[in-house]
């Protein structure tokens, strides 16, 4: 189960933007900005286990999506589908093990709703 990153006071970035929340943990920030200052999050469906959605996050664009870039205060510029119709309530970007492999989150959850 994942709990949300505001339950946890100064943990890093919060943008209140006038559709989504954006909550960055602070290793998560600092990530995205040693990769370049940019981050895209897009969703990804499968046709396994119920056909569910998750979302993906990398530095850098991947090949064959296009993004547009939504205004935030974060410290990093945040890329989401061009034509993506529903924006979550909040989106929350954090780092995941060793690796530290960034990892975005739709109101929390790890799949999209």
């Amino acid at each position: 189960m994942h709990t949300p990153l505001d339950a946890q006071p100064d943990r890093g970035e919060r943008c209140h933007h006038s559709h989504m929340r954006v909550v960055a943990s602070a290793p998560a920030a600092a990530a995205i900005n040693a990769q370049g200052g940019r981050l895209y999050v897009w969703l990804r469906r499968s046709h396994c286990c119920g056909a569910t959605t998750t979302l993906d996050a990398a530095t850098a664009q991947p090949s064959g999506k296009e993004f547009r870039r939504e205004e935030t205060s974060t410290s990093f510029e945040l890329y989401l589908p061009a034509h993506l119709a529903r924006l979550p309530d909040e989106l929350h970007i954090d780092t995941r093990g060793d690796s530290r492999r960034i990892e975005a989150y739709w109101n929390g959850c790890a799949w999209v709703l």
